[in-house]
């Protein structure tokens, strides 16, 4: 008898070890964030613990970008759908996927900073025509202090923030777009006005818990001196998504200091952005731990360049390597990759 008792509680020590794992634990995923070769456009990825989708632009017009930005969504990710699309603005390099994609994997939701009433001479008509077939005019305008609403987090997750502080020329707390340029800070520096749509773009500042990162889309030198000064609209980022694949005519200083990024991530081509101005601003940067690119500016020296490890495609015909950004669920330490590289590296957060 006592035999049948022990051989009992052994039977259920197993059957235990072998039940599902509550559904709590089983959700504790990571938040991910990857960074799609579009070899000088930009497609970032963003996926929730609990699923949730939201991609930042589409890359250039065609196949080769909306089946890189599907085959990581669909294979890598794992998702059915993409719940929310943003157009930081009407550029062909961030638009131009949008109709090729859409046939790839269902699109629910649209924002962009406002459809131009006029096409100025940076624009081409066909991109934003086509942009609108596919969302049959259903987009959202995005306006500073709007929120994504990606997910309600659950109260084992920290909250999940994603809003926007700058679209269509305007920064969070602006009543005008006119330009509102003020000294700030040492080696304070304006410059004359944009006028392309670079200046329009959309910025978002997501939150996780402690962690947070910053994507500015195209925003150029002024936009980004308002963002910071009088008041710092971003505060300390973990990681930053260098403005503008990394050329010179973005990536203040000013901006740059007061952000403090600890990781900075350059969505650039073998021959756009990452320029050397910026590259030694980030490098001055004084918490900069690690400087990624997808690509090696084959224009630049390898002192201008991150270090071999940090580069997600050494050639300019490449396989189209992404970037991966996983941030652990209680939010305190996140992890870059490099997958086709087996390459990681784990960072705290602040």
């Amino acid at each position: 008898m006592k035999e049948n008792r022990s051989f009992g509680a052994v039977l259920t020590l197993v059957l235990l070890f072998l039940l599902p794992l509550p559904s709590r634990a089983a959700a504790t995923k990571t938040l991910d964030i990857y960074f799609i070769d579009v070899e000088g456009g930009a497609a970032t990825l963003i996926v929730t613990p609990t699923g949730r989708s939201l991609l930042i632009d589409t890359g250039f017009p065609g196949d080769r970008d909306a089946g890189r930005i599907a085959h990581v969504a669909l294979e890598i990710a794992g998702l059915k759908q993409i719940d929310h699309c943003v157009i930081t603005h009407w550029h062909r390099d961030h638009v131009g996927g949008v109709p090729a994609l859409a046939k790839l994997i269902p699109i629910k939701n649209y924002y962009d900073h406002g459809l131009p009433q006029t096409l100025g001479s940076d624009l081409q008509a066909e991109f934003i025509d086509a942009y609108k077939q596919t969302t049959e005019g259903k987009s959202i305008t995005l306006k500073p202090g709007d929120e994504i609403k990606l997910q309600r987090s659950p109260k084992y997750l920290p909250p999940l923030d994603v809003r926007v502080i700058a679209a269509g020329g305007m920064v969070l707390g602006e009543q005008s777009i006119a330009p509102q340029v003020r000294p700030c800070g040492e080696n304070f520096e304006a410059r004359a006005e944009d006028t392309s749509d670079n200046v329009n773009s959309v910025a978002i500042l997501l939150t996780f818990g402690r962690f947070k990162f910053f994507d500015g889309g195209d925003v150029t030198w002024n936009i980004e001196n308002r963002l910071v000064c009088p008041k710092n609209l971003i505060g300390p980022v973990d990681v930053f998504q260098v403005d503008h694949h990394g050329v010179d005519s973005s990536n203040n200083p000013t901006m740059v200091r007061a952000i403090q990024p600890r990781v900075a991530i350059i969505d650039d081509g073998p021959r756009k952005g990452a320029e050397p101005n910026t590259f030694a601003t980030l490098k001055q940067s004084p918490l900069i731990e690690a400087i990624y690119q997808l690509h090696r500016n084959l224009r630049s020296a390898d002192k201008e360049n991150a270090m071999v490890g940090y580069i997600a495609n050494e050639e300019e015909a490449c396989l189209g390597n992404f970037i991966k950004l996983s941030v652990e669920p209680d939010a305190r330490s996140y992890t870059v990759s490099i997958p086709a590289k087996q390459i990681s590296r784990s960072y705290r957060t602040r």
